[in-house]
Formats: structure tokens, sequence, C-alpha cells
């Protein structure tokens, strides 16, 4: 089953990125290979296995926003609620979130290959986390009513789709059903 899949490190090549490298390093550590769904809970810290906390990625959330601000992509405020103040990051680079809404839309709408193994796999995998972060609706909301309808039905075949079925046939982005079973469990 792709929930069972087990996560094997091909290279420890650095990848220039903080959070990839240290759960590169991480994967490395391990004496038996996790599975997929160990590794999402690990990394999104949804776990406190007292015999895997060393695995665990530290305030993740908080550091791929940092990461993002100095990108220039999102900027950090500080909110007020009543009582206390929340630091919030909005976007600040409408232009990249544009582009990556164009290219999902795109994907389903003008350039739609009806088969998720000609997909282009970074789409393929932002359509799944678009998904699993319940924030694909409004990816297409500026759509108008018909184009709407079928980016949504694409979408939900797409995704309805069986990960064990699709992982068998996947060449190379096995991983990415495999997420999506982790997610949709």
């Amino acid at each position: 089953s792709t929930l069972s899949f087990q996560v094997l490190l091909n290279s420890d090549a650095p990848t220039g990125d903080v959070l990839l490298d240290e759960t590169l390093r991480h994967i490395k550590a391990t004496e038996s290979a996790e599975t997929v769904q160990t590794w999402i809970e690990l990394l999104t810290g949804e776990t406190w296995n007292p015999f895997k906390l060393q695995y665990q990625l530290r305030n993740v959330r908080e550091r791929i926003a940092k990461a993002l601000v100095e990108k220039g992509i999102l900027t950090t405020e500080k909110q007020n609620f009543l009582l206390f103040d929340m630091t919030t990051h909005p976007v600040s680079n409408t232009t990249e979130k544009q582009r990556l809404v164009k290219k999902l839309q795109e994907s389903l709408l003008e350039r739609w290959v009806n088969d998720p193994h000609r997909m282009d796999r970074r789409t393929l995998a932002l359509l799944v986390l678009a998904h699993s972060s319940d924030v694909l609706e409004n990816v297409f909301a500026s759509l108008a009513d018909d184009k709407y309808n079928v980016a949504m039905n694409r979408t939900k075949d797409l995704l309805d789709m069986d990960p064990e079925v699709e992982a068998a046939k996947a060449r190379g982005a096995e991983m990415i059903w495999a997420v999506l079973a982790a997610f949709n469990k």
C-alpha cells in the first residue's frame, strides 16, 4: 500500500534550502526506513513519538514563513486580536501568487492532458498539496462559472483516483500518490 511506502534516500547532496537539507539529514540518520505517513507526521510536528523526537523539524511553519519573507513573497505584520498581538504573514508578492494560480488553472483547463501520468510532476504535486491544504477552491474562484465547474470536476476526478493504482503506474511520481493517500486517510 502507498501508505506503507518507505522513504529511501537517493542522494544527500545539499539542496541549498535549510529545511530541505535538515530533512535530508533526518532521513539519512534514521536506522530503519520510515513510511511516507510517518515522515509527514514527523516533519509537520503532528506526532510526539518519544522515540522519534530527534527526527522532528522544529517550528516548521514559522521557518517556512520566515524563508518566504526573506524571498519577498510574504511580509510580516502584527495584528491585534483584542487581548493579544499575533504575527501574521500576508502575501506581499501578488505576482508570484498569481503565477501559481494561473499555472494551476491552465493545467486543468487549456493544458489539460486527462492523464495524471502525463502531467508535469510539480504541477501534480502542487494540486495535491493545494487540495490537502483546503485552498484549491480559492485557486479557481476567479474563473467564470463554466470554467470553474470544469476545473473542479477535473480536480475531483484526478484526486478521486486510487493512489495505490496510480502509484503502481507512476514511474517517478510514486511519492506524490503516497502523499495524497496519506492526506486522504
